[in-house]
């Protein structure tokens, strides 16, 4: 039966259906959540993400105060709970088990959608993804998620698009879990990677240039390198360096490729950072680091 408002709930419910409209059709085509013991499911896959939704944008606290609202609150009750309701014991059941595939499913069809609508806020300098990966506490349907010794935690790998400050792609991996490898992964031909030094790794600065995959990575200062050309600098420019090298000890592990080494200075910091983008000026490149910074407003806020 449907639901019947009183005019100022139906206002609320017609932005709240313009607001989740992207999310529906974001579920058309993903394969059905399924219960994974004899017991029906008590919250469908997208009565569970709709209450989740709800959940954020009314900025609750806590499970039990989302719970509170689907039961007191004339809305919350007629137009976000399930038909039935639902209790404390069923919403903890579909948190805990709740489809990580049909998650993804949803989250990449929308992600496709923001970044075409979103503006480019740096077209100049190509297509900037930020790599990096967090700890996340896991649920129970992450039985693989292995940390330590009675600690259960996924490792997240998360490609963040910088030129519209939007998550791209993410995988998950157990807590010790390996993050060099998911650069591959993440990046597409023709975009550059960037990434802090726990990423540097010669070998992958050759393999990324082979796979056609750009990148800008901070090492460490004391890198050993070779100089094959090197470009003056303006004196006035926080640049201090601008070379062609080839990085590491010959016969050990020196890069096959040729990259750029830049060397810039920001509040007397030194940074020294490794990229293979030779069609961009020196501070282009330090600004394309600066905007790394990015990631970690993003998993701050997550």
């Amino acid at each position: 039966m449907p639901h019947t408002l009183e005019p100022g709930r139906k206002e609320c419910e017609l932005k709240f259906d313009q607001l989740y409209q992207p999310v529906q059709d974001a579920v058309i085509g993903m394969t059905p959540l399924e219960s994974r013991c004899r017991r029906p499911l008590q919250m469908t896959f997208e009565e569970h993400l709709r209450t989740l939704v709800y959940f954020h944008l009314e900025e609750h606290t806590s499970a039990q105060h989302l719970l509170q609202a689907l039961e007191e609150d004339d809305f919350a009750r007629e137009v976000i709970a399930p038909e039935d309701g639902i209790k404390k014991s069923g919403f903890s059941e579909a948190t805990n088990s709740r489809g990580l595939e049909q998650f993804l499913y949803v989250f990449q069809n929308l992600q496709k959608r923001a970044a075409d609508i979103l503006p480019n806020s740096h077209p100049e300098l190509g297509e900037l993804v930020g790599i990096d990966g967090s700890l996340i506490d896991s649920v129970l349907s992450m039985d693989w998620a292995d940390y330590r010794k009675g600690a259960e935690k996924a490792e997240v790998h998360v490609g963040l698009d910088l030129n519209r400050s939007i998550p791209g792609k993410v995988f998950l991996t157990d807590g010790n879990g390996a993050e060099r490898p998911f650069v591959s992964h993440i990046l597409s031909p023709g975009e550059t990677g960037v990434m802090d030094r726990g990423y540097r790794c010669h070998n992958s600065f050759d393999r990324w240039q082979e796979e056609k995959k750009r990148f800008v990575c901070r090492i460490k200062a004391n890198t050993t390198k070779t100089v094959v050309e090197k470009y003056d600098v303006d004196p006035d420019s926080f640049v201090f360096y601008d070379a062609i090298v080839l990085l590491g000890a010959p016969k050990i592990n020196r890069t096959r490729n040729k990259v750029r080494l830049v060397g810039y200075k920001v509040d007397s910091m030194n940074y020294q950072v490794a990229t293979d983008r030779f069609d961009l000026a020196a501070e282009q490149i330090a600004l394309i680091y600066k905007l790394r910074w990015d990631i970690e407003k993003f998993f701050a806020r997550w």
